[in-house]
């Protein structure tokens, strides 16, 4: 693994260990991330940056056995966008090519005492436009929903997504039918 990449998951793995409140730890990652990102030249290679005409790729470039984060390249073609989905775990995202949108969703049925998979209603929320060396982070609890992706009218997309777990999973919701599922999110290893 690249110095510059080793240095940076010794710094997650510090914070992690420091922090047990998910904001602490994206607090603290914000900072790591942005420099990883501006730094990203030197440490990406070809396999980070492959991707998919069909739909996004997500490139994982590492997941520890032992600590809890996992990094990955996502390179978007325009047009390409997620589903709506949360991810169940705090996560830090930074792009460092081209410009990434968010939508988020607020889910208004929010009900605090049961995790249901049926009966949701999500409004649009704020969005945010990512430019090269920004970040923007979340947190569980409630889950961030949101879509990410890249306008059809503009440049390609990379971008760097670090979690709090190895993202396998996550759910993908469906506005019309108001329900939820959870899907298998396939990545290609490094």
């Amino acid at each position: 693994m690249h110095p510059r990449l080793e240095d940076f998951r010794s710094a997650c793995a510090a914070i992690v260990a420091k922090n047990s409140s998910p904001t602490r730890i994206v607090q603290a990652l914000a900072p790591e991330m942005h420099k990883l990102a501006l730094s990203a030249g030197e440490f990406l290679q070809p396999c980070h940056r492959r991707g998919d005409c069909a739909q996004y790729a997500r490139n994982l470039i590492f997941a520890g056995n032992d600590d809890p984060i996992s990094l990955f390249t996502l390179v978007w073609t325009p047009g390409q966008w997620t589903p709506i989905h949360d991810h169940g775990t705090w996560g830090v995202v930074s792009v460092v090519e081209g410009m990434l949108e968010e939508q988020a969703f607020v889910r208004i049925d929010a009900d605090t005492e049961h995790d249901r998979s049926e009966g949701i209603e999500l409004l649009p929320a704020g969005s945010l436009l990512l430019a090269p060396g920004a970040v923007s982070t979340f947190v569980p609890h409630p889950d961030h929903i949101h879509q990410a992706g890249v306008a059809a009218d503009r440049a390609p997309t990379l971008s760097l997504h670090l979690y709090g777990r190895l993202m396998n999973t996550y759910h993908v919701y469906d506005q019309t039918t108001g329900t939820r599922e959870l899907i298998k999110a396939d990545y290609t290893a490094s």
